[in-house]
């Protein structure tokens, strides 16, 4: 059984910087344990930035700025002492991974470029072109080996392993061979990302985007905080929901309907297409609604025109959107518009960290960070750029967090807490493969999709997410009886699929019970029958933990320093 002070579950930008964190202390064995190879993590596909005040764009910008854009772009959701701290040191953390060899695209001094994103007062989002994610990525696991972190490849994540004495470790799913592996660890690091692929095929996320880590602090009783805080970016491709990038709306993008206006007017006249994701993906919705869009149903898009930019523009800061768009609309946007559609983005909610200088929850030695995690910053409704700004100071935070708890504790193995989970995960994955009958993972996934998109997306009614919440009921019954359809063990992709398919529907039907007690619409979460937002009774952040098979519901006060609530307008 391999043992590790400090175990990092996720090999995006938060898990590997929480591991260079914890490994540059020396004298701990620090492991990095991900279903993938690291550079493939969802961290790569993040493009438009990351955000911090440098001042190079614009030197009367300010960390108060930062954190007052933050505060409104959460729609008052966020809380302002961890917006503050995060704000903080957002820039220091920007000038470390610039020292570390991230290559920033610069300005005519020199300096780390800016540009502006949506939501923001200032231009404050530095970039590599448009592969921002990418480089950072690539970055971290170079600094990760150089530091001696353990990369423990193709191990899906099934469950924490708890004792009497705390917790134990984790156990995995060793893709390769199929068996089921427990690992000692004094401290664990949940860096899992998100949670997107509850709407399948309608998402910018991965297919690893499938909420392993929330599931597994879920189930040892770890609350989610603000599950149905789920922001839809709004320029998706419209055959796919690959996403296109803020930045490409940061460099001049223009929006079109059918009758060729840019109906952003209508909608946030002052900031037009830099309006926040959640407005934004409101306004194109709203548009196909009424019959502006071009197509019908869910073939249905409005166009995003970079024509004006011109190409040698498009050429140097957006490479990998042109690419995308020709690859999978065979559209070359230098000479067409690029047809999207609002996609399912990123997950506000998450494991409940209750200390954000430390990536603290309420299971001593465990941390999480990242998208996995609610801190909670982005409330509800992330400003782009600030989710790289997210995984590198809170990454950093979490390893540090763990570092310090890991020297600090004198524990016992607790090899039987990890036998005995492994023996029930075993037992469970022999029995799924043994059937040779029942539902197929692959339909009840697309229903749950359909379901949450249908019902649960930009636009909420409290009687459609009823009907939602039923229909994932149902399928979390067929969930048990279902078949994977491959008794294999080496590589079974098909196994993997199964075990991600119960994170989603356990994150899924959290996410509808959040939204469907809360009555009020605020950010992402648009309630037309509730259309107000409501801050007498939900300036609170939701909680939502499992009590046996019980999802009990529980708030929490959103924490208020200098800005009180104010309506906000763009």
């Amino acid at each position: 059984m391999q043992t590790f002070d400090v175990l990092v579950i996720g090999s995006g930008g938060a898990g590997m910087r929480a591991a260079l964190e914890a490994g540059a202390r020396g004298g701990l064995a620090v492991g990095l344990m991900t279903k993938m190879f690291p550079t493939r993590s969802a961290t790569g596909m993040a493009q438009g930035g990351i955000n911090g005040f440098l001042g190079n764009a614009d030197p009367t910008d300010s960390v108060a700025k930062h954190v007052f854009d933050t505060v409104k772009g959460s729609d008052y959701l966020g809380d302002q002492d961890a917006i503050a701290f995060f704000c903080g040191q957002a820039a220091a953390a920007i000038r470390e991974i610039d020292y570390y060899g991230v290559p920033f695209s610069r300005d005519g001094d020199g300096r780390i470029a800016q540009r502006n994103f949506g939501g923001q007062s200032a231009p404050r989002t530095c970039f590599s072109a448009d592969k921002t994610g990418h480089v950072i990525l690539h970055t971290l696991y170079e600094q990760c080996l150089k530091h001696g972190v353990k990369m423990l490849t193709d191990r899906l994540l099934l469950d924490l392993a708890v004792d009497d004495d705390g917790l134990c470790g984790a156990v995995a799913l060793d893709i390769r061979t199929g068996q089921v592996v427990p690992v000692r660890a004094k401290a664990v690091v949940i860096a899992t990302g998100g949670a997107g692929r509850m709407y399948w095929s309608r998402t910018t996320n991965p297919f690893a985007s499938t909420a392993d880590g929330m599931a597994a602090c879920f189930r040892a009783g770890i609350p989610l905080k603000d599950p149905e805080m789920v922001q839809f970016h709004p320029t998706g491709l419209a055959g796919t929901g690959i996403l296109m990038s803020e930045a490409s709306r940061a460099e001049g993008g223009y929006l079109y309907n059918n009758a060729g206006e840019r109906f952003m007017a209508r909608y946030a006249p002052e900031k037009m297409e830099l309006a926040t994701r959640d407005l934004v993906s409101q306004a194109i919705e709203t548009e196909i609604r009424e019959g502006r869009g071009f197509g019908t149903g869910l073939s249905a898009y409005v166009l995003l025109d970079l024509r004006h930019l011109g190409r040698e523009k498009i050429l140097e800061r957006l490479p990998g959107i042109r690419d995308l768009a020709m690859t999978f609309e065979r559209v070359d946007p230098v000479e067409a518009p690029i047809p999207i559609r609002p996609s399912c983005h990123y997950t506000m909610g998450g494991v409940d960290v209750t200390d954000f200088r430390t990536g603290g929850t309420a299971l001593a030695g465990l941390f999480a960070a990242g998208e996995a995690a609610c801190v909670s910053v982005h409330g509800a409704n992330r400003l782009g750029g600030n989710s790289l700004a997210d995984i590198m100071v809170f990454g950093k935070c979490a390893g540090a967090g763990a570092a310090d708890y890991a020297l600090g504790r004198d524990r016992k193995a607790g090899d039987g807490a990890l036998a005995a989970k492994a023996a029930e995960w075993e037992e469970r994955l022999a029995a799924a493969m043994a059937r040779d009958d029942g539902p197929a993972v692959a339909s009840i996934r697309d229903r749950l999709a359909e379901a949450m998109w249908n019902k649960v997306g930009i636009f909420r009614r409290g009687g459609e997410m009823k009907e939602a919440a039923a229909a994932i009921d149902g399928l979390t019954e067929e969930y048990a009886r279902c078949a994977v359809g491959d008794d294999s063990r080496v590589f079974n992709t098909a196994l993997v699929n199964y075990v991600e398919l119960g994170n989603l529907l356990a994150m899924a039907k959290a996410a509808v019970l959040g939204a469907l007690n809360r009555t009020e619409s605020r950010g992402c979460h648009l309630r037309e029958d509730y259309p107000a937002r409501d801050d007498a009774n939900f300036l609170k952040h939701t909680l939502v933990t499992l009590a046996g098979t019980r999802y009990e519901l529980s708030y929490r006060p959103v924490v208020v320093t200098d800005y009180q609530p104010a309506e906000r307008r763009y």
